[in-house]
């Protein structure tokens, strides 16, 4: 974009957002921002025009993980920034980086009731990294620096810069404007090497050695050096959610089958860029073997000693800190014929064989695992797969493999609801810039698709070819059949009468994507969903595939309840 002698802070704006390297913005346009969006697509920035702020801000966040560089997310004033919260605070909790670019009411109209006045310095700052307000159109260009920078370097997270209206309409001569180059990729450190020695050493030793690999290791871009690493350790390995496809799902050191087991076994465990939290049960009994010993490799010095202490922590970018631990690796291989070996690999087949029955019981309406079984073969290795809802998400993560690292998008760290579609349009767009010969597969439960179900239609309107597959129970966690939903609510009001956990049953989603232009297939019986996933992977063309199964379909018997409490 040439820039005239005169340059308005919104042009400011737009033009420091491309120079400091933003390629894509994702946002709902209206007073003061709708120029900054016009801009942007002037200078080349992709403009992604969402139907929610929300959604806008999970696809913003999605897409800095998926390039490993702040997205930026536009939002107006007021209720626009404050529904932009509950994505500030998912990237914050997965150390996701992203910019929101939020409009203001004006600073002469402070404090006597502005359009849509708000304190949003104060509401977004306990779910961002840096919040900036700049006073001067000559200040957007460093803010915006800083935030970048800030958004990528250290810990990974959101920025915000507050924009008041009457400052995006200021002129000022353009060569007062100072634009900032864009900040080099941020430093990678090391541990020393004595400490990475005495890792190593305690690997050797173990008796029963796990390696668990969490999302930290997937945005370090760290899979050709863990691949390596691992295959010459032959140790088992256990990826979090989203750490799936950083060894592919069917390596033979993939040992999710064997979660349970392997967590509460082994005896020395490398943490490779996950989080003791609840997601790892705190790393306590009754999940966790009581005398483990625990090595942390992460990026991020306050996650070491969370809950339980750590015996070895290696401080330092997971990439380079891996690179030097197999340059000091000695050739040690653990042995294939150890017990643990062996117990691991019953204990997977005994896991695998325990769902074939749910998998081949064809009765209809469907069970999960049913329902599953009927299209995961028709998935392509390099699928992108976001995946979202409660019994859906966590079945799923069995069946859905991840062949490739930063190909699984879920609800992460803080287990947030709604994320889906705006997480697709993402990685959709990644998939048409980077890999395009990539699909993006959506499978949602029918709640989460709820969320931020009208995003279809800005799927559509940039020729998105998603495929979205809803698992339809007609209810969070479990709905009614038609039948007895009729019955209850005939003699009562609904509001008391229809529980808390139902939603209206037999929705025919698949219409809302015809509605919009795209394709719509619903699916009762097994070989109605093959075929609908194969002719979507068949076409280039945006489809909801809408899955009626059992209301009533649930988990099979877990050895420990979710989320069970740990002895502390």
């Amino acid at each position: 974009m040439e820039l005239d002698e005169e340059i308005e802070g919104f042009r400011v704006v737009a033009e420091s957002l491309k120079r400091l390297g933003v390629k894509y913005m994702f946002g709902v346009v209206g007073i003061p921002v709708v120029e900054i969006g016009v801009c942007a697509q002037q200078c080349g920035i992709q403009y992604i025009g969402m139907r929610n702020e929300q959604a806008a801000c999970y696809a913003a966040q999605a897409m800095g993980y998926l390039t490993g560089w702040p997205a930026a997310c536009l939002a107006v004033s007021g209720p626009g920034v404050l529904h932009c919260v509950a994505g500030l605070a998912n990237a914050k909790e997965n150390s996701w980086p992203m910019i929101l670019i939020g409009g203001s009411s004006e600073v002469r109209q402070e404090g006597i009731g502005a359009f849509q006045e708000w304190p949003q310095i104060e509401s977004v700052r306990l779910a961002t990294k840096y919040c900036g307000r700049p006073g001067e159109v000559e200040l957007i260009p460093r803010q915006l620096e800083k935030a970048v920078r800030y958004s990528v370097y250290g810990r990974p997270g959101p920025c915000y810069i507050d924009l008041p209206g009457d400052l995006l309409n200021t002129r000022v001569r353009t060569e007062d404007v100072f634009f900032p180059q864009i900040p080099p990729p941020p430093p990678k450190c090391l541990p020393e090497d004595a400490i990475i020695q005495a890792a190593v050493k305690e690997l050797k030793l173990a008796k029963s050695p796990l390696i668990i690999i969490g999302k930290g290791a997937a945005y370090s871009r760290a899979e050709v050096e863990l691949n390596e690493l691992a295959v010459k350790m032959n140790i088992p390995v256990l990826p979090t959610p989203m750490g799936k496809g950083v060894i592919p799902d069917d390596s033979s050191l993939v040992v999710s089958a064997a979660r349970s087991k392997v967590l509460e076994e082994a005896d020395v465990v490398l943490l490779v860029g996950a989080r003791v939290n609840w997601m790892l049960h705190f790393g306590t009994q009754p999940r966790w073997n009581q005398n483990v010993k625990l090595i942390q490799m992460d990026l991020y010095g306050e996650e070491f000693h969370n809950s339980v202490r750590s015996e070895h922590v290696l401080l330092g970018d997971i990439q380079a800190t891996t690179r030097r631990m197999l340059q000091l690796w000695d050739g040690y291989r653990y042995p294939d014929n150890s017990e643990w070996w062996k117990s691991i690999k019953e204990k997977c087949k005994s896991n695998e064989l325990s769902t074939k029955s749910l998998c081949e019981d064809l009765t209809t309406p469907l069970n999960y695992y049913a329902a599953f079984s009927q299209f995961v073969h028709s998935i392509p290795n390099n699928t992108i797969i976001v995946s979202e809802g409660a019994n859906t998400m966590d079945i799923g993560r069995a069946f859905l493999k991840n062949s490739y690292p930063r190909h699984r998008l879920d609800a992460g760290s803080f287990g947030t609801m709604g994320v889906g579609l705006g997480f697709a349009i993402a990685a959709a767009l990644y998939a048409k810039d980077y890999q395009p010969d990539s699909r993006v597969l959506c499978v949602q439960g029918d709640s989460a698709f709820g969320f931020s179900g009208m995003e279809i239609e800005t799927i559509v309107r940039y020729k998105l070819p998603v495929i979205v597959v809803i698992i339809n129970n007609s209810g969070i966690y479990s709905g009614l059949d038609q039948t007895v939903y009729s019955d209850i609510i005939s003699d009562d009001d609904p509001g008391v009468a229809s529980p808390p956990t139902c939603l209206l049953p037999g929705i025919q989603y698949q219409r809302m994507m015809e509605m919009v232009g795209g394709k719509g297939t619903v699916c009762r019986q097994p070989q109605e969903i093959t075929d609908a996933v194969n002719e979507a992977f068949g076409n280039n063309e945006a489809t909801i595939i809408n899955v009626e199964i059992d209301p009533m379909a649930g988990r099979k018997a877990q050895k420990h309840e979710w989320l069970t409490k740990s002895k502390l």
